[in-house]
């Protein structure tokens, strides 16, 4: 896979949008990030997970996904490396950061619904 398969299978999501972040292409729902190409140059796409489908992402293949360095890996930022990847793949992981992007999305709007 490459990043224009990355791009292409980003914003085949519904309500997928691309933008930019401090120089790097990033993919948005509802204007909130679920992924980048901020490491493309390093060959790698980056997914927006949660902890533990970080864990089970790089538990089950190694080979193609590992978490980010520093702060933003132990929040569950991880690496994909686009050459190992199938597009079945990358489409699943993608689609695993979009959801949850979509999930927190919703749950920050109700949560910050005041009572009339």
């Amino acid at each position: 896979m490459t990043a224009a398969d990355f791009r292409r299978i980003a914003l085949s999501l519904e309500g997928a949008e691309e933008g930019s972040h401090m120089g790097a292409v990033d993919f948005r729902v509802g204007g909130r990030i679920f992924a980048t190409l901020a490491s493309v140059k390093q060959g790698y796409g980056n997914l927006m997970l949660d902890r533990e489908q970080q864990a089970a992402f790089v538990e089950e293949q190694p080979d193609i996904f590992l978490p980010v360095a520093g702060g933003w890996g132990r929040m569950g930022a991880t690496h994909i490396r686009l050459a190992k990847s199938s597009e079945a793949v990358l489409e699943g992981a993608l689609r695993t950061a979009w959801r949850l992007r979509k999930e927190k999305n919703t749950s920050t709007r109700k949560s910050r619904k005041k009572p009339l």
